[in-house]
């Protein structure tokens, strides 16, 4: 891979800054990047000629195409460039480069798109920016990589049985992964951390907090540096909840803090475990709504798999400084550095939209003064249910339609999703469910074939 492409940050630039830097490293090729609903990545990618046009948010593409933008009699949308997320790829011909700006949706009168999750949590966070707050946010993907299978179908045949930061012979994932890394950092990314994680195959890679928009952006382009960068080791890598039965889990821990100005709102130095009262009203508001945001913090009949007793993964809607068994940890660093972690999103959760929830929780937390109740630091999972009623524990959804019904009935998360939002992936998640209900699975033929 060519190693001369970093450019720097790019915040700021005019649309000038962009075209010369096109010009100076060869950029044959320009992807307008954005999401769906579901947080797939899409683009659509256009040649030099239209560099201009496009940086003019000129480019046109066909919505109706897109899951959960809208119907075909209304098809046409526009593609709007935010210029400060202009990156260079650091691969391919060097006289052929391709590069890639995110874009926001727009309709063709120019408003912004209600379906567009970026656009959605740009809302949230222009809702906190007039109560004076700013939100920095870090988001830990964990993820697998695989062998791929015979004539390249899905498998679950991991690379290596590693554990927790072992420390391994090299091999592909170990290569893959310091690789990865080198790709992130020619693209901007402060990289602070990489290791193996707890399952055979899986890996994280930690990145600096940034604030909640470019940390979106960041995850979005995180999920396809890994993908691209594994398959030219010969690896398939996936972001999907729980692949393997019996091991743990990916999840995507997000840490997240309020500031005013240069403030942390969350430390208060003379509190109790010098928390302020905006902290714990935003973690009571992460409490109350846990049940209705867990949906799109945990989107697919699969992410249920993961949350489940046993494999260091959240169930309960509880909070602590102590352990990890409720759903949200506070780390014990204190001044600038307080932040509450939510435990529960997975990394199949379209970033925007876990954040802009996540956000909207919180905020009303701290517009209702809802109540924190006290931590829990004692190991939830070995609770009774007794005990976990009378310290009011409620439990996470169990599964996707349950989840899908709880965030139906919460308003204040589906307000800050918007109505066009909300009904296509209400009814998107709704049809995977049916799909999945009614297969035969093989445990079903295992337990039931013969005795029956």
């Amino acid at each position: 891979m060519s190693r001369n492409t970093r450019i720097g940050d790019t915040s700021g630039a005019s649309k000038k800054d962009i075209l010369d830097l096109a010009v100076k490293n060869d950029v044959r090729f320009l992807r307008l990047q954005f999401t769906d609903i579901l947080g797939i990545n899409k683009n659509v990618e256009i040649p030099a000629s239209q560099f201009e046009k496009a940086l003019e948010g000129d480019i046109m593409f066909d919505g109706s195409s897109i899951e959960g933008f809208v119907r075909i009699e209304e098809s046409d949308m526009l593609l709007s460039p935010d210029l400060g997320t202009f990156q260079i790829f650091p691969w391919g011909d060097e006289k052929n480069r391709v590069a890639r700006v995110i874009c926001d949706i727009n309709t063709t009168d120019g408003n912004p798109f209600p379906g567009d999750p970026r656009g959605v949590l740009k809302k949230i966070l222009a809702r906190a920016d007039k109560l004076g707050y700013t939100m920095n946010a870090g988001m830990e993907a964990e993820f697998f990589m695989f062998k791929p299978g015979a004539d390249d179908a899905p498998s679950t045949v991991t690379h290596d049985v590693g554990s927790y930061f072992d420390l391994a012979p090299a091999d592909l994932g170990e290569d893959a992964r310091r690789a990865i890394v080198g790709v992130l950092e020619q693209m901007g990314f402060e990289v602070e951390a990489a290791h193996h994680e707890v399952a055979f195959g899986q890996h994280e890679i930690d990145f600096r907090y940034a604030d909640a928009l470019r940390t979106a952006d960041n995850i979005a382009t995180f999920r396809f540096v890994v993908k691209y960068v594994a398959q030219t080791f010969g690896l398939v890598a996936s972001f999907m909840p729980k692949p393997i039965f019996g091991q743990n889990g990916s999840g995507m821990h997000t840490h997240q803090s309020l500031f005013k100005g240069k403030t942390n709102a969350f430390w208060d130095e003379k509190a109790e475990w010098e928390l302020s009262h905006t902290a714990l009203h935003y973690i009571g508001g992460l409490l109350q709504h846990a049940r209705g945001y867990t949906a799109i913090t945990n989107p697919l009949v699969n992410s249920y798999k993961r949350l489940v007793p046993g494999f260091e993964a959240p169930v309960n809607v509880a909070w602590s400084m102590k352990n990890r068994s409720p759903m949200i940890r506070i780390p014990d660093r204190r001044g600038t550095g307080t932040r509450i972690e939510l435990r529960i999103p997975d990394p199949a959760a379209n970033p925007y939209l876990a954040l802009a929830v996540q956000l909207a929780a919180g905020l009303d937390g701290i517009d209702t003064k809802a109540d924190a109740r006290e931590p829990v630091n004692t190991n939830i999972w070995e609770m009774s249910h007794r005990e976990k009623r009378r310290l009011r524990i409620d439990d996470l959804p169990k599964n996707l339609e349950e989840a899908c019904d709880e965030l139906e009935k919460d308003d204040v998360i589906t307000e800050a999703l918007g109505e066009h939002v909300t009904q296509h992936f209400l009814a998107a998640k709704r049809m995977e469910w049916q799909d999945y209900i009614s297969q035969v699975s093989r445990w079903e033929l295992d337990n039931y074939l013969a005795k029956y």
